[in-house]
């Protein structure tokens, strides 16, 4: 897995970035209450917003961490937001990708690196 600076984990599958928030982002936001989700087959830049989640403290935007295609969106957390707080780095992913070049994932952080840049 990598991490961004904006606390979002991307978990290579295949051809496929599987892009959630980690448990720090969650225990920051609060309990979610909303998640709206991405359109499938759009094509998105690094840096557009792609989802939002409302919590109970405030609203945040998921950033596309890279240029890719959404394949796929995480229906469940549009029924149950909760999830995002229940397993953030698990069944609360957002939504998959498809890159052109996973290599550019090599920029981002390791679990290792994101831990001392959180301390």
């Amino acid at each position: 897995m990598r991490y961004t600076e904006e606390h979002e984990w991307l978990r290579i599958e295949g051809d496929v970035v599987v892009v959630g928030i980690t448990e720090h982002a969650a225990q920051q936001l609060g309990d979610v209450v909303f998640v709206e989700l991405p359109e499938i087959e759009a094509t998105v830049a690094k840096g557009d917003e792609v989802c939002v989640i409302e919590s109970v403290k405030a609203a945040s935007d998921i950033l596309a961490p890279v240029d890719g295609e959404i394949v796929e969106v995480n229906e469940a957390l549009a029924v149950t937001p909760g999830l995002v707080n229940e397993d953030p780095q698990g069944e609360a992913w957002f939504f998959k990708m498809k890159l052109d070049d996973l290599s550019v994932l090599d920029d981002f952080m390791t679990e290792d690196e994101y831990m001392d840049f959180l301390a």
